[in-house]
């Protein structure tokens, strides 16, 4: 079922340790519960509906008024407030996780749904050095202690390794470092002074609050293109060290091929523009043998014209000579 009962403190309890979120409904038949259901179809995929009635929950729970949607998350409980929450579908999407998570690629692809910021302490798991674990504790005390300051705009949580999010902010960045993102718009905020405690830390995000913090990055046009090139680089860098050969085979194949054809079609350009050449200078000495031909005929007629003038003098002179004598 999308909502289930809890019908006792044991079956509570029982929950409650098997789940590191979980919502809870309690009341009676309301428009809230009617929302509550509603919601709790659209995000059971990624959490856990229940209800219960006010005798079921733990004694350190207190309600300011019935009915009510509460979660239960890090060691404690926060109950909703139409007021101050907003739309109780956005509150339970942006609640769904704990206040501190080990995040990787997918986990950032899920916080990109829920609009927040995600302040992030990039470190090596591995590394047990005083600076590494000295940020992992920076960023759980903030998520700690300045819940209420920051819960609905930024999700903490510390990252092993860089290589994730250098691809996404194509930089090379030294570890340990603290890197806040804004997974909406890619863009991304670096600290520009060492930090050194929990106050630096907040003063921070303070400023990134107001805005005085510098954003980099981002989804623009430019940074588009920069990305092609440098995922491109990438690919190509991540093959031929993976695999020399099948790298020198995925892309000298290729390039080969097209500089045959490249090559092919320069050729036959030019052996085509030598024998239009030579045709051209074959047709004009047709056109000459031609005109020459001609000429010849011409004086050929003309002779024979001459000729047959002659003859017909010479047969008059004859009559005339005859007539004479």
């Amino acid at each position: 079922p999308l909502i289930r009962p809890l019908p006792s403190q044991h079956m509570f309890e029982h929950v409650q340790k098997r789940h590191r979120v979980l919502f809870v409904y309690v009341g009676g038949e309301s428009p809230l519960k009617e929302k509550y259901i509603e919601v709790a179809s659209e995000l059971i995929v990624y959490t856990y509906f229940f209800s219960a009635s006010e005798d079921v929950l733990p004694e350190y729970v207190t309600l300011p008024e019935l009915p009510a949607v509460m979660v239960f998350k890090d060691g404690t409980y926060f109950v909703y407030d139409e007021y101050e929450d907003g739309d109780l579908s956005s509150w339970i999407n942006r609640e769904r996780f704990q206040g501190y998570l080990h995040v990787d690629g997918f986990t950032l692809y899920e916080l990109g749904d829920t609009g927040k910021l995600v302040a992030i302490a990039v470190i090596d798991d591995k590394n047990s050095s005083v600076e590494h674990t000295r940020l992992k504790s920076i960023i759980q005390e903030v998520a700690r202690d300045y819940r209420d300051h920051f819960h609905r705009d930024f999700q903490f949580g510390h990252m092993d390794g860089n290589d994730y999010i250098n691809s996404l902010l194509m930089d090379d960045l030294t570890i340990p470092t603290i890197v806040v993102l804004n997974t909406s718009n890619q863009q991304y905020f670096l600290p520009d002074r060492h930090i050194g405690s929990t106050e630096d830390m907040v003063q921070f995000i303070n400023n990134i609050l107001d805005g005085t913090a510098e954003a980099q990055g981002g989804d623009g046009l430019l940074q588009r293109i920069k990305r092609i090139i440098y995922d491109a680089k990438s690919t190509i860098v991540s093959v031929f060290k993976s695999s020399p050969l099948l790298g020198c085979f995925l892309f000298g194949l290729p390039l080969g091929v097209i500089s045959i054809m490249c090559y092919g079609i320069c050729t036959a350009d030019t052996e085509g523009e030598v024998f239009e050449h030579e045709g051209a200078k074959k047709e004009s000495g047709d056109r000459e043998l031609t005109d020459e031909g001609s000429e010849e005929e011409q004086e050929e007629e003309k002779n024979g014209k001459y000729t047959e003038l002659s003859d017909g003098e010479l047969k008059q002179k004859d009559i005339m000579e005859k007539k004479k004598d």
